[in-house]
């Protein structure tokens, strides 16, 4: 008898202890996205997951991003404990990862190696240097577009929202600012909407625009040394 009672007591303090955790734990945020999508997951989730869909996309999603939470088109593939997102991946990350990378890297690789390090250009091993850090500063303001929270918002439901002059979405269910827009790619709701953008793999919105202004200049300056020195090198070459 005793010994149910101390089984009992062990079980009780066990279940409250699991409820204490679970008060302590921040809830973490409903952001406003797809109402549509919602069903569906939940739909799956209660069939049951399966890896192949038939769709290209989703499967490449699933097998990649099998570790992450998914939210609308985003994945976030790190997190705070409220569901804020620190590093996400976009609706169109597939492009950005085997299409703009290796087009940077590679074509800056082929230039570095057969132009920057030929005996034959004799320029100045500074220039290589230079080089090398435009090359990592594209490359890390890509990462900085690519994986960051464009501005994803939560879902408001609140009536007061719509007094003070926000329009109900509803698409996702929730009021939304006047400077937000809902992005069909993403399912998802994004403060200062600007576009989709393939290239650096996510849309383009509040928070990531001034890494997407840094990338297209740098990208840009990138381009157009790198020609400048296959001219250079071929005009010696000659």
């Amino acid at each position: 008898m005793e010994i149910l009672e101390s089984s009992a007591i062990n079980k009780a303090s066990e279940s409250s202890v699991d409820s204490n955790e679970s008060l302590s734990r921040p809830a973490k945020k409903k952001y406003a996205v797809s109402v549509r999508w919602e069903l569906e997951q939940e739909e799956r989730e209660r069939q049951g997951c399966c890896i192949c869909s038939g769709n290209c996309t989703e499967d490449l999603n699933a097998l990649c991003c099998c570790f992450s939470r998914r939210v609308g088109g985003f994945f976030f593939l790190c997190e705070k404990d409220d569901g804020s997102p620190i590093v996400t991946a976009g609706p169109c990350w597939p492009f950005c990862t085997f299409v703009t990378a290796p087009l940077i890297l590679g074509l800056s690789a082929l230039v570095t190696y057969y132009v920057l390090f030929n005996d034959d250009s004799k320029l100045p091993t500074f220039v290589a240097y230079i080089y090398i850090a435009i090359v990592a500063f594209v490359t890390a303001s890509l990462f900085g577009v690519s994986c960051q929270d464009p501005g994803l918002l939560e879902r408001v439901t609140d009536e007061e929202a719509g007094e003070s002059g926000w329009l109900w979405n509803e698409q996702v269910g929730s009021f939304r600012p006047n400077d937000a827009l809902y992005c069909r790619e993403c399912k998802a709701v994004i403060q200062e909407f600007d576009h989709l953008c393939p290239w650096t793999g996510t849309a383009i919105g509040k928070r990531n625009m001034p890494f997407f202004k840094t990338f297209v200049v740098s990208v840009n300056l990138l381009c157009y040394l790198s020609l400048g020195l296959v001219a250079y090198f071929m005009f010696r070459s000659a």
